[in-house]
C-alpha cells in the first residue's frame, strides 16, 4: 500500500541520518541497492483460480507479464487449483505478508465475505478480476474488472436467432444443448442465462444444460453422454472454447458432422472466448460457427487501477471490457440487443493476419 511504503522510506532516511557518523568504508560495506530497490516496488498478491482453460492461461500470462520487477512490482502468484479453500488460504497468506494489493480471480461468486473482511481490516485493497463475488457489502473489495457474461450470452443467442430467421429455420426445429462452465461461476451464470432467456423467448427446444467445467476433457465427456441421450441435437452451445474442442471431438467420433447446416444433418457449435489459434482454425474450417469474445488480457487494466489508487484516485467500482463477436459464416453481420447494435466480425483466411491466427 502507498502509505506503508512512505513510512518505510521515512524509516530508511532516519536510519541513514543516524548512521551518518560512520566511516565511508563502513557505509560502503552496508550499501545494498537490491534491497533498496525491492522496498520501492509495489507488492501484488494474485490468487488465480486455476489453469482450467486456454483463456485462464492467457489471463495468468497477462498478469505475470505486467507485474514485473522492471515495471516496479513484486508479484506473488498463487494457483488455487479450482478450489475456493486454496484461494482463501492464499489471501490470508497475502495479508500476513503485508502485500500492498490483493488481486483475486474467484473460482465462484459466493463464500468470500469473511476473508475479504480480513483484508479490509488489514487495510489492503482488493481488486477482483474476471468473475465477480457475491457479497452483501461492496466495500469489501475496491473494484472489479471483467466481462459482461450475460451480454456475451445474449450476443451468441441472438446470433443464432438471426441466423435461423435468415435461413427460414422454424424455432421448433432448433434443438440445442448447453455445455455449461463451472457451476456457480460468473461466466456460467451469465452465459447460461443468455441462452435460457433466448430459448424461452424464441420457442427453441433447450434439451439439456450440463456442466462441462470449462475443460476439453469434460466437454468431450458431456457431449458423448448427450449424443447417447438425444438423437436430434443440432446446436451445441459451449460456454468456452475448450469445451467446444471436446464437444467437436465427441461429435466427429460418433460419425456426425460439425457445421452450420443444421437442417441438413450437421451439428452447429457456438462458443465463447476466441483466444487461441485452435479456436480460430476451427472457425475458419466451419467447425465452430460463432464465437462471442471474452478478452483475458487484464494485466494492464489492473495495473491502471493500481496506478490510480497510488495517486489518490478512485477507479470505477465496476469496469466492463468491450468485446466483439466473430463468425466465418456471412449470414449475420449485425446484432441488436436492447437497442444497441453490435457488429459481427466476419473472419476469412484473407482477413486474418499472421498475428491474428496465433492469438
Amino acid at each position: 500500500m502507498y502509505f506503508k511504503r512512505v513510512i518505510a522510506t521515512a524509516i530508511i532516511l532516519m536510519l541513514g541520518i543516524w548512521f551518518a557518523g560512520c566511516t565511508d568504508s563502513a557505509a560502503h560495506e552496508n550499501e545494498n541497492p537490491s534491497v533498496e530497490a525491492a522496498s520501492e516496488r509495489i507488492t501484488v498478491g494474485f490468487s488465480q483460480l486455476g489453469a482450467e482453460s486456454d483463456w485462464r492461461s492467457e489471463n495468468t500470462e497477462s498478469m505475470k507479464a505486467t507485474f514485473t520487477e522492471e515495471n516496479g512490482y513484486t508479484l506473488i502468484f498463487e494457483d488455487g487449483q479450482q478450489k475456493q479453500a486454496n484461494q482463501i488460504r492464499a489471501i490470508r497468506m497475502f495479508i500476513q505478508q503485508e502485500v500492498d494489493y490483493i488481486v483475486l480471480a474467484p473460482v465462484m461468486e459466493t463464500g468470500w465475505e469473511t476473508v475479504l473482511q480480513e483484508a479490509k481490516d488489514a487495510g489492503i485493497p482488493v481488486i477482483i478480476v474476471d468473475r465477480k463475488v457475491d457479497v452483501s457489502d461492496d466495500s469489501l473489495f475496491t473494484c472489479w474488472i471483467g466481462s459482461d457474461f450475460e451480454l456475451e450470452g445474449k450476443k451468441a443467442a441472438e446470433w443464432l436467432n438471426r441466423y435461423a430467421t435468415a435461413k427460414g429455420i422454424a424455432p421448433t426445429d432448433i434443438h440445442v444443448v448447453n455445455i455449461q462452465g463451472t457451476k456457480g461461476s460468473s461466466p456460467q451464470i451469465g452465459r447460461t442465462k443468455g441462452l435460457a432467456d433466448a430459448a424461452r423467448a424464441n420457442g427453441w427446444d433447450l434439451m439439456a444444460e450440463v456442466p462441462g467445467d470449462f475443460t476439453q476433457a469434460k466437454g468431450k465427456e458431456v457431449m458423448e453422454s448427450l449424443l447417447r441421450q438425444y438423437a436430434d441435437i443440432n446446436v451445441v452451445y459451449c460456454e468456452n472454447d475448450n469445451e467446444a474442442f471436446g464437444a467437436i471431438e465427441a461429435i466427429e467420433a460418433a460419425g456426425k458432422k460439425v457445421g452450420s447446416d443444421i437442417t441438413g444433418g450437421e451439428i452447429m457449435v457456438i462458443s465463447f472466448d476466441g483466444v487461441n489459434r485452435e479456436a480460430i482454425r476451427y472457425m475458419l474450417e466451419g467447425k465452430i460457427t460463432c464465437i462471442a469474445e471474452c478478452n483475458p488480457l487484464h494485466g494492464p487494466r489492473v495495473k491502471a487501477m493500481i496506478e490510480a489508487l497510488e495517486t489518490g484516485g478512485t477507479p470505477e467500482k465496476f469496469s466492463y471490457v468491450d468485446e466483439g463477436i466473430f463468425s466465418a459464416d456471412q449470414t449475420v453481420d449485425v446484432l441488436n440487443i436492447n437497442g444497441t447494435d453490435y457488429e459481427v466480425t466476419i473472419l476469412t483466411e484473407e482477413s486474418m493476419s499472421g498475428d491474428d491466427k496465433n492469438r
